[in-house]
């Protein structure tokens, strides 16, 4: 089992949190079990976006996507998350979310 992260920048904030906290419960809870099967290895609705990052597609109210890169094998970052219709300035904010943790992780 791998270990998921949550990507947050020096000040202790980041996208993924923020987002998540403004989803409704019903929304969390399906989001929550998808990043709890990412962190098993379980990558059944995911597919890569770009730039070593991945999409996961959540097929709940409107297309709920989480987006997240992997570090190693076994521990994954969460980058951000978002709907389908917001989905390619979504992308490309985890694309820019994911270059700036690999730098600060140097």
């Amino acid at each position: 089992m791998g270990e998921v992260r949550e990507d947050l920048d020096r000040n202790g904030r980041g996208p993924y949190p923020e987002w998540f906290d403004g989803l409704n419960p019903q929304a969390a809870a399906k989001v929550a079990i998808a990043v709890t099967r990412i962190g098993q290895g379980k990558f059944s609705n995911v597919r890569s976006v770009g730039s070593g990052v991945h999409e996961c597609k959540i097929k709940f109210g409107p297309g709920y996507r989480v987006f997240f890169g992997q570090n190693g094998g076994s521990l994954v970052i969460l980058l951000g998350g978002g709907t389908k219709k917001r989905q390619q300035r979504e992308i490309n904010d985890a694309i820019a979310t994911w270059q700036d943790y690999k730098i600060r992780k140097k």
